[in-house]
């Protein structure tokens, strides 16, 4: 049994590396594809042809496309992205600076978010049709129906402009205390949870109601079992699959999310820094930071299959 999972759990292994590859295909030529000359764009309006043509030389954008993604594989492959060319630096040290930022952003949010979710998601089915469950479906399907940009919006109004408890933009590098933690952290985290919670909640308790409509839990009512053991002790770990694809599909959400939340806020991210990459054609930026987040949206996508093979019986035989 335990080789059965194994070969399973490589071959999901193995499909998430085809899928990267041909994203990396994907992310490469769509780039190459967007309007303008990056060389042009790095040098500005007044540069001569020569000074041009001698940067695109330079930078190897002269070798045809299939040769140029196959050199740009091959180094990012082994660690090297590439040099900027706006800056003139290179890129893995430019995301290096920024990335820490963005990954404590998403843990925070994480560490806030699921438990919060997976609570109410829980009660909601223990509890479904009463008053609690039905407030808590009216809220998440009304903070899923609205855009992170207004949120951000909104908590700007309320937070920054008329109670003044927190500042518009949030000072990350200034963090010194708990104190300027909160208040760098808690209207872009709270941004973000809006809309996690309200999608984890929803599918967490649609997870656990599936469980609970079971056989086994009829048997166990029947049997005069305590609703909050079965749910405990017998729905919830059945359930484990499905709730790990809701936290996974949920947390991904944060990869397209803290763009917005960063652009808002002015937090010094990895996303702020593709989007001034994309505004300046920055290529080799840009496909850098695009490989990141959908890397990061499969390891969360693999890692909820996984743990879904190794809780789920059934899903060995497929």
């Amino acid at each position: 049994m335990n080789g059965m999972v194994g070969r399973l759990i490589l071959r999901r292994l193995a499909l998430g590396v085809l899928t990267l590859f041909l994203v990396s295909v994907g992310v490469f030529f769509i780039t190459n594809l967007l309007p303008g000359d990056a060389a042009q764009t790095a040098l500005g309006q007044a540069a001569t042809p020569e000074t041009v043509a001698a940067l695109r030389l330079q930078f190897g954008l002269d070798l045809p496309a299939p040769l140029r993604y196959a050199h740009w594989l091959v180094n990012l492959l082994s660690g090297n992205p590439g040099i900027s060319l706006v800056n003139n630096s290179p890129v893995a040290q430019m995301i290096a600076g920024r990335l820490p930022a963005s990954l404590l952003l998403a843990g925070v949010t994480a560490a806030v978010s699921v438990p919060v979710a997976l609570v109410l998601g829980i009660v909601s089915a223990m509890y479904r049709g009463s008053l609690f469950d039905r407030i808590v479906n009216v809220t998440a399907v009304s903070l899923v129906s609205v855009p992170e940009f207004l949120v951000a919006t909104i908590a700007v109004m309320v937070f920054a402009v008329k109670l003044r408890w927190l500042s518009a933009l949030s000072h990350a590098s200034d963090v010194a205390t708990v104190g300027q933690f909160l208040k760098a952290y808690a209207m872009p985290v709270m941004t973000l949870c809006c809309v996690i919670v309200a999608q984890m909640s929803r599918m967490t308790r649609a997870a656990v109601i599936d469980q609970l409509r079971s056989s086994y839990v009829e048997m166990a009512l029947l049997k005069g079992v305590n609703p909050t053991r079965i749910v405990l002790r017998h729905a919830l770990p059945n359930a484990i699959g499905p709730i790990a694809n809701a936290v996974a599909l949920s947390l991904s959400y944060l990869l397209g999310g803290v763009i917005i939340v960063e652009t808002i806020f002015n937090y010094p991210g990895i996303a702020t820094l593709m989007i001034d990459a994309v505004t300046t054609r920055d290529m080799p930026l840009v496909q850098a930071c695009s490989m990141i987040f959908c890397a990061g949206y499969l390891l969360l996508v693999l890692a909820a299959d996984v743990l879904a093979i190794i809780s789920n019986p059934r899903l060995r035989n497929r």
